[in-house]
């Protein structure tokens, strides 16, 4: 790999009103990756009224509707919250105003901002969202004491030089490397987009103190690729294991992201559905929350969100930071 790759800082952690929003508004202007985290109590809709909450949500209501049990719906409308309030800071907006889709495969985008990218994940009490100004990136919690050494895990996700790292390593460590490993996999795949297309046991990491980590090919030599990939994982909460991977495209980080800059608020509103506009979902999206761009989505739940028939973005084959999947050659 040639260039500087992105600085990954620790996780910040938000809160719905508190934040601290400038610290985290400070750290994507000035490495251009931000991660944040939230604690699913701190972002709870509580006893938000139904009127806000849908405002909030937008396309997602119907999706958030949809669900039977409400530990679910409450972690669904956590995640959401979180995301929206995360890239409205981002592009100096209002949560409302953030317009939210899903490509094939479930990734989440902000519609209408192409300069920004976005990742979300969650487990159990805690939720991570990722942005980033210079190219990709993708994020992934997991608890840090969930049992993978030992498993079919081990076989099916960890490449022959994983392995051998992992038994350099001492059965004490065995497992929190395995977390390790497991979580940068899911990140990587994130950012590319392919998400289980690319079988895990065709790409691997070399992993390096203080939380950093290379990509390698399964035998262990170094992968090089254009632009620069960075990989980072963080401990958080003393339960949970984040890991990131960033793409800088060598393209340098777009200065200035306000929304503002383009579109006066009036029109916004109207092209986004935002307050007062009388459009649920915007000038280009649809009252039931569907995106006709991204193409048949599934999400977290496994539900398809999205219309069949539309056009998507496929990941193209080879295209994959270096690394050609199953059958090519890197």
């Amino acid at each position: 790999m040639t260039g500087h790759a992105a600085a990954v800082g620790t996780p910040l952690r938000v809160r719905a009103v508190d934040g601290p929003w400038e610290e985290a508004y400070g750290q994507l202007t000035r490495t251009g990756t931000v991660v944040v985290h939230g604690w699913l109590d701190d972002w709870l809709p509580g006893s938000m009224p139904p009127e806000r909450l849908r405002g909030l949500l937008g396309r997602d209501w119907h999706r958030y509707q949809s669900f039977a049990q409400p530990r679910l719906r409450e972690r669904f409308a956590a995640s959401r919250l979180l995301l929206r309030r995360a890239a409205a800071m981002a592009i100096e907006t209002e949560a409302e105003l953030v317009d939210l889709a899903y490509l094939q495969g479930g990734r989440p985008y902000v519609r209408g901002c192409d300069q920004i990218d976005v990742s979300l994940s969650h487990t159990e009490e805690l939720i991570v969202v990722g942005i980033t100004r210079s190219g990709r990136l993708g994020v992934d919690v997991e608890r840090a004491d969930r049992r993978l050494s030992g498993t079919g895990s081990e076989s099916q996700a960890l490449t022959p030089y994983e392995r051998a790292q992992l038994d350099a390593g001492g059965d004490a460590a065995r497992n929190d490397g395995m977390v390790r490993l497991w979580t940068l996999k899911e990140a990587y795949s994130k950012a590319l987009g392919t998400g289980l297309r690319f079988r895990f046991t065709e790409f691997g990491f070399r992993l390096e103190d203080g939380g950093g980590a290379r990509l390698v090919r399964p035998d262990g030599t170094p992968v090089t690729s254009t632009g620069v990939w960075s990989f980072r994982t963080f401990g958080v909460g003393g339960r949970y294991v984040v890991s990131v991977a960033v793409h800088d495209t060598g393209f340098g980080a777009v200065r200035d992201l306000s929304v503002g800059t383009t579109l006066d608020k009036g029109f916004l509103d109207v092209l986004l559905g935002g307050p007062g506009s009388g459009y649920p979902a915007g000038l280009f999206g649809d009252p039931y929350g569907v995106d006709a761009v991204a193409g048949p989505e599934l999400a977290d739940d496994g539900r398809q969100v999205v219309a069949d028939g539309a056009l998507g973005e496929e990941q193209a084959p080879g295209d994959l930071g270096g690394v050609r999947a199953p059958g090519g050659q890197a």
